[in-house]
Protein backbone atom coordinates (compact mmCIF):
# COMPACT_ATOMS: atom_id res chain seq x y z
CA UNK A 1 0.00 0.00 0.00
CA UNK A 2 1.48 3.23 -1.11
CA UNK A 3 0.81 7.23 -0.41
CA UNK A 4 0.43 7.87 -3.89
CA UNK A 5 -2.94 5.53 -3.95
CA UNK A 6 -4.80 7.79 -1.37
CA UNK A 7 -5.78 11.17 -2.32
CA UNK A 8 -4.53 13.76 0.52
CA UNK A 9 -7.20 15.85 1.86
CA UNK A 10 -7.53 19.42 2.16
CA UNK A 11 -8.16 19.86 5.59
CA UNK A 12 -5.90 17.31 7.63
CA UNK A 13 -6.17 15.38 10.84
CA UNK A 14 -3.03 15.74 13.09
CA UNK A 15 -1.38 14.81 15.92
CA UNK A 16 -4.18 14.46 18.70
CA UNK A 17 -6.79 15.15 16.37
CA UNK A 18 -6.95 12.01 14.58
CA UNK A 19 -9.61 9.76 15.62
CA UNK A 20 -8.80 6.42 14.60
CA UNK A 21 -7.67 3.67 17.21
CA UNK A 22 -5.09 1.97 15.06
CA UNK A 23 -3.02 3.27 11.60
CA UNK A 24 -1.64 2.70 9.02
CA UNK A 25 2.25 4.61 8.89
CA UNK A 26 3.78 5.12 5.82
CA UNK A 27 7.51 5.57 6.31
CA UNK A 28 7.97 9.36 5.02
CA UNK A 29 11.31 7.89 3.42
CA UNK A 30 9.44 5.44 1.42
CA UNK A 31 12.14 2.34 2.55
CA UNK A 32 10.04 0.72 4.33
CA UNK A 33 6.73 -1.09 3.93
CA UNK A 34 3.79 0.24 5.78
CA UNK A 35 2.97 -0.96 9.45
CA UNK A 36 0.00 -0.97 11.58
CA UNK A 37 0.23 0.79 15.14
CA UNK A 38 -1.84 2.03 17.73
CA UNK A 39 -2.36 5.74 17.37
CA UNK A 40 -0.68 6.11 20.85
CA UNK A 41 2.63 4.55 19.45
CA UNK A 42 2.28 6.43 16.67
CA UNK A 43 1.85 9.68 18.43
CA UNK A 44 4.87 8.90 20.68
CA UNK A 45 6.66 7.87 17.57
CA UNK A 46 6.43 11.23 16.00
CA UNK A 47 7.49 13.11 19.23
CA UNK A 48 10.93 10.74 19.18
CA UNK A 49 11.55 12.24 15.55
CA UNK A 50 10.14 15.91 16.15
CA UNK A 51 7.68 15.95 13.51
CA UNK A 52 3.81 15.75 13.38
CA UNK A 53 1.76 12.24 12.91
CA UNK A 54 -0.77 13.36 9.79
CA UNK A 55 -3.60 11.51 8.56
CA UNK A 56 -3.29 11.51 4.72
CA UNK A 57 -5.82 9.19 3.90
CA UNK A 58 -8.85 9.53 6.45
CA UNK A 59 -10.75 7.18 4.23
CA UNK A 60 -8.30 4.50 4.59
CA UNK A 61 -8.89 1.57 6.77
CA UNK A 62 -6.52 1.41 8.75
CA UNK A 63 -6.44 5.68 8.07
CA UNK A 64 -3.02 6.08 6.60
CA UNK A 65 -0.67 8.56 8.21
CA UNK A 66 2.77 9.80 7.49
CA UNK A 67 5.06 11.76 9.86
CA UNK A 68 5.86 15.36 8.46
CA UNK A 69 6.34 18.64 9.54
CA UNK A 70 3.23 20.15 9.05
CA UNK A 71 3.61 23.67 9.42
CA UNK A 72 6.46 23.15 6.03
CA UNK A 73 3.81 21.58 4.24
CA UNK A 74 0.87 24.25 4.72
CA UNK A 75 3.49 26.79 3.78
CA UNK A 76 3.97 24.44 0.59
CA UNK A 77 0.39 24.20 0.20
CA UNK A 78 -0.70 27.47 -0.08
CA UNK A 79 2.33 28.68 -2.03
CA UNK A 80 1.42 26.04 -4.73
CA UNK A 81 -2.45 27.42 -4.06
CA UNK A 82 -0.89 30.98 -4.95
CA UNK A 83 1.18 29.88 -7.76
CA UNK A 84 -2.18 28.41 -8.83
CA UNK A 85 -4.61 31.42 -8.79
CA UNK A 86 -1.35 33.47 -10.42
CA UNK A 87 -1.80 31.31 -13.42
CA UNK A 88 -5.67 31.33 -13.76
CA UNK A 89 -5.68 34.81 -13.42
CA UNK A 90 -8.40 36.49 -15.79
CA UNK A 91 -7.42 39.07 -17.82
CA UNK A 92 -9.03 42.94 -17.23
CA UNK A 93 -9.28 45.43 -20.00
CA UNK A 94 -7.09 48.27 -18.73
CA UNK A 95 -7.25 51.78 -20.10
CA UNK A 96 -4.11 54.06 -21.06
CA UNK A 97 -5.07 57.59 -22.97
CA UNK A 98 -2.68 59.61 -24.45
CA UNK A 99 -3.57 63.41 -25.52
CA UNK A 100 -2.93 64.59 -29.32
CA UNK A 101 -0.35 67.27 -27.63
CA UNK A 102 0.97 64.40 -25.63
CA UNK A 103 4.87 65.15 -25.17
CA UNK A 104 7.38 61.93 -25.98
CA UNK A 105 8.46 61.71 -22.30
CA UNK A 106 4.78 61.21 -21.18
CA UNK A 107 4.50 58.49 -24.18
CA UNK A 108 7.43 56.93 -22.29
CA UNK A 109 5.87 57.10 -19.08
CA UNK A 110 2.83 55.61 -20.26
CA UNK A 111 4.43 52.80 -22.57
CA UNK A 112 6.25 51.64 -19.31
CA UNK A 113 2.50 50.90 -17.54
CA UNK A 114 1.17 49.54 -20.41
CA UNK A 115 4.01 46.91 -20.63
CA UNK A 116 3.30 46.48 -16.49
CA UNK A 117 -0.42 45.72 -17.77
CA UNK A 118 0.74 43.64 -20.21
CA UNK A 119 3.70 41.45 -17.89
CA UNK A 120 0.46 41.20 -15.56
CA UNK A 121 -1.53 39.61 -18.35
CA UNK A 122 -4.23 42.19 -19.23
CA UNK A 123 -5.64 43.54 -22.31
CA UNK A 124 -4.38 46.97 -22.71
CA UNK A 125 -6.77 49.60 -24.69
CA UNK A 126 -4.47 53.19 -25.82
CA UNK A 127 -7.30 56.48 -26.45
CA UNK A 128 -6.69 59.43 -27.78
CA UNK A 129 -8.80 62.04 -27.83
CA UNK A 130 -9.22 64.94 -30.26
CA UNK A 131 -10.46 68.46 -29.17
CA UNK A 132 -11.74 71.20 -31.41
CA UNK A 133 -9.21 71.57 -34.35
CA UNK A 134 -7.12 68.87 -33.36
CA UNK A 135 -9.83 66.48 -35.55
CA UNK A 136 -8.97 67.50 -38.37
CA UNK A 137 -5.03 66.38 -37.61
CA UNK A 138 -5.50 62.37 -37.28
CA UNK A 139 -3.11 61.70 -39.16
CA UNK A 140 -0.95 62.97 -36.78
CA UNK A 141 -2.53 60.83 -34.18
CA UNK A 142 -1.91 58.18 -36.17
CA UNK A 143 1.53 58.45 -36.16
CA UNK A 144 1.56 59.05 -32.45
CA UNK A 145 -0.25 56.14 -31.78
CA UNK A 146 2.55 54.49 -34.45
CA UNK A 147 5.35 55.66 -31.99
CA UNK A 148 3.64 54.36 -28.64
CA UNK A 149 2.94 51.14 -30.36
CA UNK A 150 6.60 50.79 -31.31
CA UNK A 151 7.64 51.10 -27.55
CA UNK A 152 5.71 48.31 -26.83
CA UNK A 153 5.38 45.98 -29.43
CA UNK A 154 7.98 43.53 -28.20
CA UNK A 155 5.62 42.37 -25.44
CA UNK A 156 2.46 42.80 -27.20
CA UNK A 157 0.12 41.68 -30.65
CA UNK A 158 -2.00 44.14 -31.95
CA UNK A 159 -5.52 42.75 -31.72
CA UNK A 160 -6.84 45.89 -33.24
CA UNK A 161 -5.33 48.30 -35.22
CA UNK A 162 -6.29 52.24 -34.62
CA UNK A 163 -9.35 52.54 -35.83
CA UNK A 164 -11.65 56.33 -35.15
CA UNK A 165 -14.60 56.58 -33.23
CA UNK A 166 -16.27 60.12 -33.41
CA UNK A 167 -13.03 62.10 -31.80
CA UNK A 168 -11.55 59.43 -30.42
CA UNK A 169 -8.73 57.24 -31.87
CA UNK A 170 -8.24 53.78 -30.20
CA UNK A 171 -6.36 50.56 -30.62
CA UNK A 172 -6.49 47.16 -28.77
CA UNK A 173 -2.87 45.40 -27.17
CA UNK A 174 -2.94 41.79 -25.74
CA UNK A 175 0.28 39.74 -24.20
CA UNK A 176 2.25 37.27 -26.13
CA UNK A 177 2.47 34.38 -24.51
CA UNK A 178 5.27 34.09 -21.78
CA UNK A 179 7.61 37.06 -23.05
CA UNK A 180 9.43 37.27 -19.75
CA UNK A 181 10.49 40.78 -21.02
CA UNK A 182 11.49 43.43 -18.33
CA UNK A 183 8.75 46.05 -17.65
CA UNK A 184 10.95 49.21 -18.30
CA UNK A 185 12.64 48.45 -21.21
CA UNK A 186 13.32 51.93 -22.89
CA UNK A 187 11.29 52.95 -26.16
CA UNK A 188 13.04 52.05 -29.57
CA UNK A 189 12.99 54.54 -32.28
CA UNK A 190 9.86 53.99 -34.82
CA UNK A 191 10.49 54.20 -38.51
CA UNK A 192 7.80 55.95 -39.58
CA UNK A 193 7.94 54.82 -43.06
CA UNK A 194 6.47 51.05 -42.23
CA UNK A 195 2.77 51.28 -41.45
CA UNK A 196 1.32 49.37 -38.17
CA UNK A 197 1.19 45.48 -38.68
CA UNK A 198 -2.53 43.97 -38.87
CA UNK A 199 -3.65 42.17 -36.19
CA UNK A 200 -3.00 38.80 -37.43
CA UNK A 201 0.40 39.31 -38.70
CA UNK A 202 2.82 38.16 -36.17
CA UNK A 203 4.50 40.87 -34.14
CA UNK A 204 8.23 39.86 -33.40
CA UNK A 205 10.69 42.45 -34.18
Amino acid sequence: MLLTSFLISKKLRVNQFIRAQTVCLVDEEGGKPPETVALGKALEMARERDLDLVEVAPNAVPPVCKFMDYGKYLYRQQKAERKHKAQQKQSEVKGIRIGFRTGIHDIEVKAKQTRKFLADRDVVKVTMLFRGRENTHKDLGMEKMKIFYDMVKDVCKLDERPKSQGNTLFMILSPVTNTGAPTNVPPKPINQSQPLPSSHESQNP
